[in-house]
Formats: structure tokens, C-alpha cells, sequence
């Protein structure tokens, strides 16, 4: 039995490291630009070797996505839900968007910021899967936004989807501004501008920052 399971094993774990490639090379030349060659050739593979995995380009190109999304979850979703829920949860998604930029965990920024303006004219199921994760990482936002008003963190009159595409707008800036500059300090400014927004203060209560209009009340 033990013989049995180790190929399987090792081909999984093949699998997960040219897949995680593929994120890292899609950044830089598109999920179109991502063949069988050209990944073989990064990997020092066969294309043969490449092919035993994944069946065609779209095969590929789904399970790009599919490990973006995870490396995604992991590095800004999961620690934004890990935060104190509302306006603290707001900062903690901008913020760990940010690191996940600093860190450069993909020579090319965010996968996904890229993938959506290549693929979101082209129909078919690639587009379809790309559009379900920037639907729900825009719905997560808005989700935050709603429950910083339900707990009297924003202005009563704060509009939960203006907010929502301004400060996905501001995610967005910072890593147009980083790919192109490499400089950190862009991913700085877009902090800053993120607690200006929520009227954040320098006052804090454990891991959650105060808004201006909670501290006025007081």
C-alpha cells in the first residue's frame, strides 16, 4: 500500500508546484500568455510532463485561478476575518492587501487585479471564475462596511457601496503603483488613506483602531 500511495503523492505534490509557477508567470505575461512550453521551460520540465496534469491551456488556466484564489484566501482574507469585526476588519483587509504586495508574493502585483482587465471581455468559463472571486472579495468589503455601520463605527448616512468601490479603488491604485514603481511607500500612503477615509485615529483599543466618530461621542 505505502507504494501505491507515494506516486500519487508525488504527483500531487508536482501538481501544486506548477500551478503555484503558473501564478507567479501569469503575473508577468497573462493568463494567455501562459502556455505549456513556456512553463516547462521555467520548471525544467518536458511538455509532456506538463500535459500528464492538465489537459489543455483552459485546464491550466482554471487551476491558475483556482490556486490564486487559495494563496489569496490565505495571505488577506483570512487574516482580515481574523480582525475585529467592522471598521477593524476594514483596515485589516486593506492592510494585509498591501503586505500581500510588499511581500511581493508574485513579481507581477495581485494575480487577480490583472486578470481581470485581461479576461473580463472574454467570454467562457475562465472569465466565469474570475468574476466569482472579485464578486466575493467586493461582497467581503461590503459585508465589512455594513457591519462598521451596524456597530455606529461610520456616519449614519455612509453609503455601504460607494464606500465599497472607493476603497476597492484605493486597493486597486496601490497596486498599479507598485508594479510600476516598486517603491513601498506608495503601499504607505494607501494605509494612510484607507484610515483617513474611516476617520481613524491614533487612539486604539487592542486590535481595533477607533474611528473619529465613536471618540467624538464620547
Amino acid at each position: 500500500m505505502p507504494r501505491e500511495r507515494k506516486p500519487r503523492a508525488d504527483g500531487a505534490r508536482t501538481r501544486e508546484a506548477i500551478v503555484r509557477r503558473a501564478v507567479s508567470l501569469a503575473t508577468l505575461d497573462g493568463l494567455e500568455g501562459l502556455t505549456i512550453g513556456n512553463l516547462a521551460h521555467a520548471l525544467d520540465m518536458s511538455k509532456s510532463g506538463i500535459y500528464a496534469h492538465f489537459g489543455s491551456k483552459q485546464d491550466l488556466q482554471l487551476a491558475t485561478i483556482e490556486e490564486a484564489d487559495r494563496i489569496f484566501r490565505s495571505e488577506v482574507i483570512e487574516p482580515a476575518l481574523a480582525a475585529s469585526a467592522g471598521v477593524g476588519q476594514l483596515v485589516a483587509v486593506c492592510d494585509a492587501f498591501f503586505d500581500y504586495l510588499a511581500r511581493r508574493t508574485f513579481p507581477g502585483g495581485c494575480f487577480f487585479a490583472g486578470a481581470v482587465l485581461e479576461m473580463g471581455s472574454r467570454p467562457g468559463p475562465v472569465k466565469e471564475q474570475i468574476a466569482v472571486f472579485q464578486d466575493g472579495f467586493t461582497n467581503l468589503i461590503r459585508r465589512f462596511v455594513v457591519t462598521a455601520l451596524e456597530q455606529h463605527e461610520l456616519p449614519d448616512d455612509e453609503d455601504p457601496d460607494a464606500l465599497t468601490f472607493e476603497l476597492s479603488g484605493i486597493i486597486l491604485a496601490a497596486n498599479t503603483n507598485f508594479v510600476l514603481h516598486q517603491d513601498s511607500a506608495a503601499l504607505d500612503m494607501a494605509k494612510q488613506i484607507v484610515r483617513r477615509r474611516l476617520r481613524i485615529t491614533t487612539e486604539t483599543t487592542g486590535r481595533s483602531p477607533i474611528p473619529e466618530t465613536v471618540v467624538e461621542a464620547r
